[in-house]
C-alpha cells in the first residue's frame, strides 16, 4: 500500500513501528510471566497462558498488517489446509531471515497452536523481546562450541537437558514447538563455510529435534516441515521488507507422521542415530528439490545465480 514511497523514508518509519509493536506486547506480556513465577498455581498458569496467547496473537496480527501496508506483497501458503489448533505439532523449517519468525507466526495464526521457538540463550537479556519470550515460555537454548566443550567437558549434554526441561511444560496444552534445524540463517558465506551440499540450504542438525521427539514424540500428532522462500528478495529479505521492496512470501507445508522411524535414543543408539540422520538429510534433499522446481516453474532465479548466456 505504501510501497510507492521512497525507501529512505519507509525504512526508519517501518522499523520504528515494528520496534514499537515488539515493545508494546513485550511490556504487556512480561507482567504475566512475573505473576506466573510468583503464584505457581494451575489456575494462575491457565489465566496467564490465555493472556499470553492474546498478546502473541496481537503481535502477530500487527506484524502482518505492517508487512502488508509497507509492501505490495503476495502471500503464497501451500499445504496448510488440514491443520488444526487442538493438536500438538513439531515444526521444522529452513531459516532464511529474521523475517521467518513473523512469517511462521502468520501461517500458524488460527491454524495451529501458538508456536514456541527455540531461541538462543543470549536473547533472553534483550529488552521486550527476551522478557516477552520468557513470559511466553519460549525455550532458550545455550549452545556450546567445540572449544568450550574441550575446556569444560562437563558442559556436554547441558543444551539437551535444557530441551528436556522446556518440553515438560508443553505436555498439558496443545503446542507447536518450532526448530530451525539449520541452526542459523542461510547466507552464501555460511553455505561455503559449512561446505553445504545444497544450493539453497544449510546442512540440518539432527540432535535437537531428535531429542524433542524422544521427549514428546508420542504426544505430537504430526511433524510439519515448512519451506520458506522470498523468491524476489533472497539476499536481504528483512531489509527489503522494511524498505517496501518485498514481493513474495512463499511457505510450503508438508505434514508428516510421527512414528517409530523418528522416535528413538539418538545419543546412545548408533543404529537409530544413523537412520535418523539419513531421514533428516532426505527431508532436506526433498526440500532442495522443491525449491529448485519452484524457481524453474516460476522462472525465478536467486540474485546471486548467473543466468546462462
Amino acid at each position: 500500500m505504501l510501497s510507492f514511497l521512497p525507501s529512505w523514508l519507509l525504512l526508519p518509519f517501518s522499523l520504528s513501528l515494528f520496534a514499537l509493536n515488539l515493545a508494546l506486547w513485550g511490556l504487556l506480556v512480561t507482567p504475566l510471566g512475573i505473576i506466573k513465577l510468583v503464584l505457581p498455581f494451575k489456575i494462575v498458569r491457565r489465566l496467564t497462558a490465555f493472556g499470553g496467547k492474546g498478546c502473541y496473537r496481537g503481535w502477530t496480527l500487527f506484524n502482518t498488517a505492517l508487512i502488508n501496508v509497507f509492501n505490495n506483497v503476495s502471500w503464497q501458503i501451500q499445504g496448510a489446509q488440514a491443520l488444526d489448533q487442538h493438536s500438538w505439532y513439531l515444526l521444522i523449517s529452513n531459516h532464511k531471515s529474521w523475517l521467518d519468525i513473523p512469517v511462521v507466526s502468520r501461517v500458524a495464526h488460527r491454524r495451529i497452536p501458538e508456536p514456541k521457538f527455540f531461541l538462543k540463550d543470549e536473547l533472553k537479556w534483550l529488552p521486550f523481546l527476551g522478557t516477552g519470550c520468557w513470559a511466553l515460555d519460549m525455550p532458550f537454548m545455550k549452545r556450546y562450541s567445540a572449544a568450550q566443550l574441550a575446556k569444560k567437558p562437563q558442559l556436554k549434554g547441558k543444551d539437551i537437558e535444557t530441551t528436556r526441561r522446556s518440553c515438560q511444560k508443553f505436555k498439558t496444552v496443545p503446542t507447536t514447538i518450532i526448530n530451525f534445524v539449520e541452526g542459523t540463517r542461510f547466507t552464501e558465506h555460511k553455505k561455503l563455510h559449512k561446505r553445504s551440499p545444497f544450493q539453497f540450504l544449510l546442512p540440518p542438525k539432527a540432535g535437537g529435534i531428535a531429542f524433542t521427539l524422544a521427549s514428546m514424540g508420542e504426544q505430537f500428532d504430526a511433524l510439519l516441515d515448512f519451506t520458506i522462500l522470498y523468491p524476489d528478495n533472497q539476499q536481504h529479505a528483512a531489509l527489503d521488507m522494511l524498505m517496501g521492496k518485498l514481493k513474495r512470501i512463499v511457505v510450503h507445508v508438508d505434514t508428516l507422521p510421527i512414528d517409530e522411524n523418528v522416535i528413538g535414543d539418538y545419543f546412545n543408539d548408533e543404529s537409530f542415530r544413523q537412520r535418523f540422520q539419513l531421514w533428516l538429510n532426505q527431508r532436506w534433499q526433498r526440500k532442495e528439490l522443491w525449491i529448485t522446481h519452484y524457481y524453474q516453474a516460476n522462472s525465478t532465479r536467486e540474485p546471486s545465480e548467473q543466468l546462462p548466456c
